[in-house]
Order: C-alpha cells, then structure tokens, then sequence
C-alpha cells in the first residue's frame, strides 16, 4: 500500500510557505524603510495605481480580502491622506470610486524604491527561465482552483 502523502509534502504548503517568507521579507523591508505603511497597505495602493480608480469591491476582489477588511486599509489610507474615494455611478449604481494622491503615488514609488533590491538579490539567485517557467506555473494553478472554488468577496 503506497505512503499517504502529508499535507506538509504538497504542493499547496510549499506554496503557503514560501507566500509567508515572501510577506515577512515584505514586512521587514517596509519597518525597516520606515515606509509608514504596511504590505497589505502597499498592496492596495499598488492595485490601484496599475488598474486606475478601482472601487472596494473591485480592489477586494484583486487582493484576496473580504469586504469588510479592504473597507479598513481604505479607511486608513484615506485618513493617511494617500487615496481619495469619489462618489460614482457603476451599472447603475451609486460606488466610491478610490483614486491615489499625489501623496499616495510618492508613497508606492518610495516603497518599491526600497523594496526592489532585495527582490532582486533573491531574484538574482534563480534563472530568468526557470523564474519565468515558476510565474507560468502559479498563474496556471491559480486559474485551475479558479474554476475549482467560488471565492465570495
């Protein structure tokens, strides 16, 4: 009879860890920068600045968080004074539409300013094949438990 494989020997753990040492890396270059913000702050603001205005719902759906934790980070970015929300209309009905300020849009590039060296130190260790052949592989597999789960957001 074969061995049962342990969770801890899938895939889906090694991809958990390896999410988690990225978020810490995250984390500690953002305390150490004094960024004033934090990556799931960063992640929203990012978001925002690659799709346009974006309202909550939108940007929940991008990030992975429920409603109700994307309404904080955009309570307090707003209240930082780095994303505004404008009154809107989408399909017919009335939505805060979020938009970064300039002081946002400095906040991210400062971020990423800090943030890129040490993802290139990393990414300096890893082929540009192989790192390419990595991207493809999670973006498949995401797509795949796409159509396996519904995600409510």
């Amino acid at each position: 009879m074969p061995e049962q494989e342990h969770f801890t020997d899938t895939i889906f753990y090694q991809i958990e860890l390896t999410a988690k040492y990225c978020k810490l890396l995250g984390q500690q270059v953002f305390e150490q920068y004094q960024t004033g913000i934090t990556v799931e702050e960063f992640a929203v603001l990012d978001t925002v600045l690659c799709n346009g205005e974006l309202c909550q719902r939108d940007i929940a759906k991008l990030i992975l968080k429920d409603r109700a934790n994307t309404g904080k980070l955009l309570d307090t970015l707003e209240s930082k004074g780095l994303i505004l929300r404008k009154l809107s209309i989408k399909n017919n009905r009335p939505v805060k539409l979020i938009e970064l300020t300039d002081a946002g849009k400095e906040k991210v590039k400062f971020a990423v300013n800090k943030i890129r060296p040490h993802y290139a130190e990393v990414k300096e260790r890893i082929a540009n094949s192989d790192l390419a052949k990595v991207k493809d592989l999670l973006k498949d597999l995401r797509q795949m438990l796409n159509e396996t789960i519904k995600i409510q957001i």
